[in-house]
C-alpha cells in the first residue's frame, strides 16, 4: 500500500512492513463502507476464522501506529515549544518598538533645536580627517622606493610598476605638489622609473628567446607538475560600495590609498574613492603579513582564493588581473602580456620598441651560433662510440630514410673482385654523403630542423609582443587625435604605428628572423650573394617594412631593398629611453658583420645539392608561420624565405643539377666498358642486383643515376616535374645508345628483318611461348585463351613461313656469338631498367608524407603526367627488351633450319646401323648447348625457354617436311634420322627451362613417322584407320612416295589412303 511507504518503522520491526502491505486496499479508502465486510462475514463459512484475521490486521495497524507516534513525539513537543517562544518575542519586540517610537521622537525634537552646531561639528570632524588622511599618505609615499626595490627584488615587477605609477599620481596632486619633503621622494621615484624599465625589458627580451624562467622552453622542463604556481588573489564586496569611476568631494584620495606601512588601498584610478562613507573601514589593506589561506575577513571585505600566477601575487586587483585570470592562455603568454602592460602603465612602448629592434638580429645570431655549437657537440659525444645508438631519429630522418632507401648503392661485386659501386660513384656528380639519402643531407635537414623550430617559437612569442603593442599604439593614437582635427585619407597608419612602437612590429621581427635563416641557409650551401640571382631579391624585398617618405603621402611607397640580409635602418631611441641606456644597454649596431653561424662543425659536406634537404624544412616553417600571422601580415609569409629557396633552386640547383649529370650520363653510356656483357659472370642467372644480376654497366649506372635524380624529385616535390623532364631526357639518350648497340648486333641480319613483318609479329604474338615476355604498353602478349589445337596451329604456321624461307644463308645468320650475349644481357638489361622505372614513378608520384604547396591541383596534374611519361619510357625499355628476345628466338630457329635443310641434300641409303648423328646434328646441338650456357648467366629460365623453345618445332617440322624431298631411305636411313631426333632431344632437354616432357613428345612424333616406313602397306593402312589424324593428308602421301627397299606399294594406294582419311 502506497500511503504507509513513508511510515518510520524501525529496522528490527521491518515485518509490520509486511504484515500492513496485506491489509486490503478498500480498509484505506477516503469513505470507507463497511457493509461489504460485515455481509462477506455473515455470508462465510468459517466466522471465526475471518473475524480472527481481521483482529490481527487490527493488532497491527495499532503496532504501527504506536512507532509513529513514538517516533513523532519529542518533535511535536519541540515545535510547541518554538512556537511558544516565537509568540513570546513577538509580543516583547512589540512593546520595544514603542519605547523606541517615543525616544526618537524626543531626539528628533532636541535635535532639530540645535542643527547648526552639528553641522559645524561634523565639518570639523571631515576637514580633521582629510588633514589625517593626507599626513598618512605622505608617510606611506616616503617608504615606496623601498617597497618598490623589494617587489623588483622579488621579480613582482607588475606589482612594482602598479606602485610607482599611482605613487607618482599622488606627488601630482594639489595638496602634496608642495610638499618639500616629497622632492627626494618624487627624485628617487625618477631613477626607479628606469631601474624599472630596464628589469622589464631585460626580462622581456629573455622570455621573447625563450631563455626567461616562464617560457614555454622552460616550463616544458617541469611537464611532470601539473599544477600552475598560483597565489592568492582578493576579491571585495560592499553593500555600499559605487562604481570605480564615481569620484567624492572629500572622502578618498586614490586607488592604492597608501598608507605608512608602504601598502596599498584600493581607490580609484582617478584619485577619488571607489567607496563612499564617513569611515575606512570599508577599504581593503594587502598587508605582507596576511593570512596565506586566503580567508582573512577585515571589516566587510571577503578575501576569496583564485588562481594568480605567481608573478601577479603582490599585485592590487585591477582589470588586467582580471582579464589574466579569465584567460585561457598559456602561462609564458600570460607573462609577455603583463611585460607588455608594465611597459604601457611606464609609457615607455617606444623606447621599448627600438631596443627591441636592435638587439633582434644579434640575439637571433647568437642563438643560431649556440643551437648549432650545442648539436655539434651532441653529435662528437655520439661519435664516440658512448651515445650514439641512444640517439633518437627526427621525422625528417625518418622520412629521408625510409622514402629514399632504394637510393643506396648496390653492393655487389664482380668475381674478379671488381666493385660496381666504384664505377656508379664515378658516374655520379655527387658523393655519397652528399646524395638524397646521405648523411649531409640528414644532417642538414635535421639540423635546419631544429633551428626553424626554435625561430617558429621565437616567433610565437613576437606575433604576442608585436599585437599586443600595435593594439596599445592604435588605442594611443585614438587618444591623441583630436575628434574635431581634419584627417588625411592617404595618411599612412602603419608609419604612425611604427613611431608608436619604436619601429617595432611583426612584419620587422619576421623579416629579421627569415633574413638570419636565410643567411644560414646560404652557408649550408656555400651561396653567396653574388651567386644568388636578382629575381630572389626582389621576391623577398618585399619582406622589409616599407616606410614612405613623408613628401611623398599619396600611396607611392619604395621599399627597402632585400637580398641575403637586411640591414636595419638606424632607429633614433626617444628621450625616454635615455634611462636605459644609463642602465647598461649596449647601442651597437646590429651592422656589425657578424661571423659564420659554424655549420661546417655538424655538417659533413656543405654545396648546392643540400638545397633538396633544405627544401621542406622551409615548408614546414613557411606553413606554421603563415598560421600564427595576423591577416594584414598575410603576404609576407609567402614572399619570404619560401620564395628565396624556390628561386635559388629553379634558377641555380636545377641548371646546375642537369649540367652535372648529363656529364654523368654521358659519361657512363660513352663508357666502352658500359655495353659490354660481364665477362665473369656467376655460372647462374640471379635476378637480385645485390646479388650480382649482370645488368650492363651502362644501364646499372644510368638506373643509379635516374633514382638519384627522381631522389632531388621526391625531396622537392614542387619541382619534380622538372626533374622527371631531365630523367626523361636522360632516359632517352640512353635509350638511344641502347638502340645503337642493338642494331649493330641486328643490322642486315634475317632475324631482325622477319620480327619486323606484320605476319610473323601477329603470329609471334598469338604463340602461346610469349606469355613469358613482359607486356609492353600495357597489352597483353597472349590477345584470347585459345585451345591447345589453335596454339599448334599457329605455331605450325609460323614453322611453314619460316621453313620457306629455305635456304638459308649463313651471312644472314648471326655467327658472333659475342652478339648473341650482348643481346641476352641487354634484353634483362632493358628490363630491369623498365621495371625500375616503373617503381620509381609510382613511389616518387604516391609518397603519402608528399608536401604539397599551393597550386595543389596544377601540381597533381603535373606530376601525375610525369608519372605517366616515366611509364612510357618503361614501356618503350621494355619493347626493346622484347624485341631482343624476339630476335634471339627466330636466329635459334633460323640456325635450326640452317642446319636440318642439309637433310634434304643427303641420301638416307645406309649400309650399316646409325652409332652417331649426322654431322649437321652434332653442330646443331653444340651450338645449342654452347649458347644456352654463354646466356645462362644473362636471362632468366623463362627467358631461356622463350629462347630456345621454338628450336624442337621448327626440327620436328623440317624433319618431316624432309621426307616430300627424299627420293629414297632404307632401314638403316631410317634409325640415322631417329638417332639424329634422339641427339637433338638430349641437347635440348640438357637445358633446365624448357620442358624435356614436350620435346620429347614432338621429336616421338618425328620417330614415329618414320618409322611408318618400316611397315608393310597393309599395316600402314590398318595404322592409318586408327591414327587417321596423327599426321595430315600429305604427310601420309609422302609415306607412300619415297621409295623404302623391300617394301611394295600398290598402284592404288593413293587412293585407298585418301578413302580412308575421307570418311
Amino acid at each position: 500500500m502506497g500511503i504507509f511507504d513513508g511510515l518510520p518503522v524501525s529496522p528490527d520491526k521491518e515485518h509490520l512492513r509486511e504484515e500492513i502491505a496485506k491489509v486490503d486496499e478498500s480498509w484505506a479508502a477516503a469513505r470507507f463502507d463497511s457493509l461489504p465486510h460485515v455481509v462477506h462475514i455473515l455470508t462465510s463459512k468459517d466466522r471465526e476464522s475471518e473475524v480472527q484475521f481481521l483482529k490481527e490486521q487490527s493488532d497491527v495497524v495499532e503496532e504501527v501506529v504506536d512507532e509513529v507516534v513514538h517516533n513523532y513525539h519529542s518533535g511535536f513537543n519541540k515545535a510547541i515549544q518554538n512556537y511558544s517562544q516565537i509568540l513570546r518575542l513577538f509580543s516583547e519586540s512589540t512593546e520595544s518598538i514603542g519605547v523606541l517610537k517615543v525616544d526618537l521622537a524626543e531626539a528628533k525634537k532636541r535635535l532639530s533645536a540645535r542643527s547648526k552646531q552639528l553641522h559645524q561639528l561634523w565639518y570639523r570632524s571631515v576637514t580633521l580627517r582629510h588633514i589625517i588622511s593626507l599626513l598618512d599618505q605622505i608617510e606611506g609615499i616616503a617608504k615606496v622606493p623601498a617597497r618598490i626595490e623589494k617587489l623588483i627584488d622579488e621579480k613582482q615587477y607588475y606589482a612594482a610598476v602598479q606602485f610607482h605609477v599611482q605613487s607618482m599620481l599622488m606627488l601630482e596632486r594639489e595638496g602634496l605638489q608642495t610638499v618639500g619633503a616629497l622632492q627626494d621622494v618624487r627624485s628617487e621615484l625618477t631613477k626607479l622609473r628606469g631601474v624599472l624599465f630596464y628589469k622589464v625589458l631585460e626580462d622581456l627580451h629573455a622570455h621573447l628567446y625563450n631563455k626567461g624562467e616562464y617560457s614555454s622552453a622552460a616550463l616544458s622542463l617541469h611537464e611532470m607538475d601539473d599544477e600552475v604556481p598560483t597565489t592568492t588573489a582578493v576579491v571585495f564586496s560592499m553593500s555600499n560600495s559605487q562604481s570605480l569611476s564615481r569620484r567624492t568631494r572629500l572622502k578618498g584620495d586614490n586607488q592604492f590609498g597608501i598608507h605608512g606601512d608602504g601598502s596599498y588601498r584600493t581607490g580609484s584610478i582617478d584619485g577619488g574613492s571607489s567607496f563612499d562613507g564617513p569611515d575606512e573601514e570599508g577599504t581593503l589593506e594587502l598587508h605582507d603579513e596576511a593570512t596565506s589561506d586566503g580567508h582573512r575577513v577585515n571589516g566587510d571585505v571577503k578575501i576569496v582564493p583564485r588562481e594568480m600566477p605567481t608573478w601577479l601575487q603582490y599585485s592590487t586587483p585591477d582589470e588586467f588581473l582580471e582579464a589574466i585570470k579569465k584567460s585561457d592562455a598559456p602561462l609564458h603568454v600570460k607573462y609577455l602580456q603583463t611585460m607588455v602592460e608594465c611597459l604601457c602603465m611606464l609609457r615607455k612602448v617606444a623606447a621599448a620598441g627600438a631596443i627591441i629592434c636592435q638587439r633582434l638580429r644579434p640575439t637571433i645570431h647568437e642563438i643560431i651560433t649556440s643551437k648549432i655549437k650545442t648539436h655539434a657537440e651532441l653529435v662528437n659525444s655520439s661519435r664516440s662510440g658512448i651515445g650514439q645508438a641512444a640517439r633518437p631519429a627526427s621525422a625528417g630522418l625518418h622520412f629521408m630514410k625510409g622514402q629514399l632507401q632504394s637510393y643506396q648503392l648496390p653492393k655487389q661485386k664482380r668475381q674478379n673482385g671488381i666493385s660496381l659501386s666504384g664505377t656508379l660513384l664515378a658516374v655520379s656528380p655527387v658523393s655519397p654523403v652528399m646524395a638524397p639519402a646521405g648523411k649531409a643531407q640528414v644532417a642538414a635537414k635535421e639540423l635546419l630542423d631544429s633551428i626553424l623550430d626554435a625561430v617558429v617559437r621565437i616567433f610565437e612569442n613576437h606575433v604576442v609582443v608585436g599585437e599586443l603593442l600595435e593594439s596599445k599604439s592604435s588605442v594611443q593614437m585614438d587618444m591623441n587625435t583630436p575628434k574635431s582635427m581634419p584627417t588625411d585619407v592617404n595618411w599612412n597608419t602603419d608609419l604612425e604605428a611604427s613611431q608608436v612602437t619604436g619601429g617595432y612590429s611583426i612584419g620587422f621581427s619576421l623579416t629579421v628572423l627569415q633574413s638570419e635563416c636565410q643567411q644560414l641557409i646560404c652557408e649550408i650551401m656555400r651561396a653567396t650573394p653574388e651567386a644568388a640571382s636578382a629575381d630572389a631579391a626582389v621576391q623577398t624585398a618585399r619582406l622589409a617594412n616599407k616606410v614612405p617618405s613623408k613628401d611623398k603621402r599619396n600611396g607611392a611607397e619604395e621599399g627597402l631593398t632585400f637580398a641575403f640580409r637586411f640591414t636595419d635602418a638606424t632607429i633614433s631611441i626617444p628621450n625616454q629611453g635615455v634611462d636605459l641606456i644609463r642602465q647598461g644597454w649596449s647601442r651597437k649596431g646590429s651592422n656589425v658583420s657578424q661571423e659564420g653561424y659554424g655549420s661546417a662543425a655538424i655538417l659533413p659536406e656543405q654545396g648546392i645539392y643540400l638545397a633538396a634537404s633544405i627544401y621542406r624544412p622551409v615548408i614546414q616553417f613557411t606553413d606554421k608561420v603563415a598560421s600564427m600571422l595576423p591577416k594584414k601580415y598575410s603576404q609576407l609569409a609567402n614572399d619570404g624565405l619560401l620564395a628565396f629557396v624556390e628561386n635559388f633552386v629553379k634558377d641555380h640547383f636545377l641548371p646546375t643539377m642537369f649540367v652535372d649529370y648529363r656529364k654523368g650520363v654521358q659519361q657512363a653510356i660513352s663508357s666502352p666498358a658500359a655495353f659490354r656483357p660481364r665477362a665473369h659472370a656467376a655460372a647462374s642467372y640471379t635476378p637480385s642486383i645485390e646479388k650480382g644480376r649482370p645488368v650492363l654497366q651502362g644501364l646499372l649506372a644510368i638506373d643509379y643515376l635516374a633514382k638519384e635524380v627522381l631522389g632531388w624529385a621526391q625531396a622537392m616535390p614542387k619541382f619534380a616535374g622538372d626533374l622527371v623532364k631531365y630523367v626523361q631526357t636522360f632516359l632517352e639518350r640512353t635509350y638511344e645508345r641502347c638502340r645503337t648497340s642493338y642494331m649493330e648486333a641486328v643490322l642486315e641480319k634475317q632475324s631482325y628483318m622477319l620480327i619486323g613483318r606484320h605476319d610473323i609479329e601477329q603470329l609471334m604474338r598469338l604463340d602461346p611461348a610469349s606469355s613469358c615476355l613482359p607486356n609492353a604498353f600495357g597489352q597483353s602478349n597472349i590477345e584470347n585463351h585459345a585451345s591447345d589445337s589453335e596454339n599448334l596451329e599457329v605455331e605450325l604456321e609460323l614453322s611453314d613461313l619460316l621453313l620457306n624461307l629455305r635456304p638459308i644463308k649463313q651471312d644472314n645468320l648471326i655467327r658472333d656469338d659475342n652478339k648473341l650475349i650482348l643481346l641476352a644481357s641487354l634484353s634483362d638489361s632493358l628490363e630491369y631498367v623498365a621495371e625500375s622505372i616503373e617503381r620509381l614513378g609510382q613511389t616518387t608520384f604516391k609518397a603519402p608524407n608528399q608536401v604539397e604547396e599551393s597550386g595543389k591541383n596544377h601540381h597533381q596534374r603535373t606530376t601525375s603526367a610525369a608519372s605517366r611519361d616515366l611509364a612510357s619510357f618503361a614501356d618503350e625499355y621494355r619493347k626493346l627488351a622484347i624485341d631482343c628476345l624476339k630476335v634471339l628466338r627466330v636466329e635459334m630457329q633460323l640456325e635450326t633450319i640452317f642446319h636440318m635443310q642439309e637433310m634434304t641434300n643427303r641420301e638416307y641409303m645406309e649400309d650399316q646401323d646409325a652409332e652417331e648423328p649426322d654431322d649437321y646434328i652434332i653442330s646443331l646441338t653444340a651450338q645449342i648447348t654452347r649458347r644456352d650456357e654463354e646466356m645462362a648467366p644473362f636471362v632468366a629460365g623463362v627467358k631461356r625457354n622463350y629462347i630456345f623453345g621454338g628450336i624442337c618445332s621448327i626440327a620436328a617440322n623440317a624433319s618431316i617436311k624432309a621426307l616430300a624431298d627424299m627420293k629414297s631411305i632404307n632401314l638403316f636411313g631410317v634409325q640415322q634420322i631417329c638417332r639424329n631426333s634422339i641427339a637433338l632431344e638430349q641437347a635440348l632437354a640438357a637445358i633446365p627451362s624448357i620442358n624435356s616432357e614436350g620435346v620429347q613428345q614432338r621429336l616421338d612424333h618425328v620417330r614415329t613417322y618414320y618409322e611408318l616406313l618400316n611397315m608393310p602397306f597393309e599395316a600402314l593402312l590398318a595404322f592409318i584407320t586408327e591414327h587417321e589424324h596423327l599426321f595430315t593428308t600429305s604427310e601420309y602421301a609422302n609415306l607412300l612416295k619415297v621409295q623404302v627397299p623391300g617394301r611394295d606399294i600398290p598402284a592404288d594406294a593413293q587412293d585407298r589412303v585418301s578413302e580412308i582419311l575421307s570418311r
